[in-house]
């Protein structure tokens, strides 16, 4: 059972896809683009997920929700609309859950897509876009739709007449925005925010996020916020999590990780963002070699390739993924003897 404050439980998640070749199309190998994630997502928090291209983030993502079928592993979910015997909540496997049951899960768990140009159907209105959701999940039809529409769009920025324009109407920030209200039309316990903000201009990024940290207090919501930007990472998010080649790294507190990293890969990582001050000379660390394919990755620890810190136990032993300090968790076997530099301050 998870405790009070957990409202997601990932366990031992793998996400394989299958290499065929031959004219029989016989499986050759797996692509190990998720491998064995472990991590809680609290209610109300905002998780930050990191990492390079490539790194298993939105397959983490999509996983977590069913878009994408796990290979393995548990998704254990807290369930509103699914309670029952009087109970509030409900938990729930995602992983395995029935095509019913995913229909009420459906209503808890939306996305926000990255592009906000390709996501929406260029042949429907704003309202129709928000109200299709309300539509399938019978919600509300007719006057109620049209007024929750009109509300929808208000919460996010917009006005309720816009709801008869078309996606080409609108610039990329309000696009978003009709992202975010489709997402919230459901009155969702949990969003994934996909690299929501990687497609705007930065004065547009700095409102969008400011308007999704206001719903979610507005509406109780809880965000695991996929993205490349450490520096919005670090704003908006309560813990963040480090991927590398399909694993888990390093999960900390926001402030912890940034202020005392504790894996080599994120130390590296933070060492390439820009750091506003004139006077301040970076250290950058420049990782050796290309990242390894998912499809043969090395042995051991999987870092061990492209990190100065190296020595034979990472070569030849898996590191496990612990706990080294209150809520730190690092895959790492010298993460309590490492004398990492943290590049950002406080």
């Amino acid at each position: 059972m998870l405790s009070h404050d957990v409202l997601i439980e990932v366990r031992n998640l793998k996400k394989y896809f299958p290499v065929k070749k031959g004219v029989l199309k016989r499986t050759v190998g797996h692509v190990k683009a998720v491998d064995n994630v472990d991590m809680q997502i609290k209610a109300g928090e905002t998780l930050g997920l990191v990492g390079e291209s490539g790194c298993g983030k939105t397959t983490t993502g999509w996983a977590i929700i069913r878009m994408l079928k796990p290979t393995a592993g548990e998704v254990i979910f807290r369930s509103k609309k699914i309670a029952t015997s009087g109970e509030e909540f409900e938990e729930v496997d995602v992983a395995t859950a029935s095509r019913r049951r995913m229909q009420f899960l459906r209503r808890e768990m939306q996305l926000i897509f990255q592009d906000p140009y390709s996501s929406l159907n260029p042949r429907m209105t704003a309202g129709k876009i928000i109200g299709e959701p309300l539509l399938v999940h019978g919600v509300a039809n007719g006057a109620e739709l049209k007024d929750r529409v009109g509300k929808l769009l208000l919460a996010v920025g917009l006005k309720a007449e816009y709801m008869t324009r078309y996606p080409h109407e609108f610039s990329g920030g309000q696009r978003q925005r009709i992202m975010i209200a489709r997402a919230l039309s459901l009155e969702p316990q949990f969003i994934i925010a996909d690299e929501a903000i990687s497609a705007l201009d930065v004065s547009i990024q700095a409102q969008v996020i400011n308007l999704l940290i206001d719903l979610q207090e507005e509406f109780s919501l809880t965000y695991l916020f996929i993205a490349h930007d450490l520096s919005v990472v670090r704003h908006i998010s309560n813990r963040v999590a480090v991927m590398y080649l399909g694993k888990i790294v390093e999960l900390a507190e926001t402030d912890e990780l940034f202020l005392n990293p504790k894996h080599p890969y994120t130390e590296a990582l933070m060492s390439a963002v820009p750091v506003p001050d004139p006077h301040y000379e970076a250290s950058r660390i420049r990782l050796q070699g290309d990242v390894p394919t998912p499809l043969n990755p090395p042995s051991g620890c999987y870092f061990h390739t492209r990190c100065r810190y190296s020595k034979s136990a990472c070569r030849n032993e898996a590191p496990a993924y612990r706990e080294v300090d209150k809520e730190h968790f690092v895959m790492c076997h010298f993460a309590d003897s490492l004398s990492l530099q943290p590049v950002w301050t406080a």
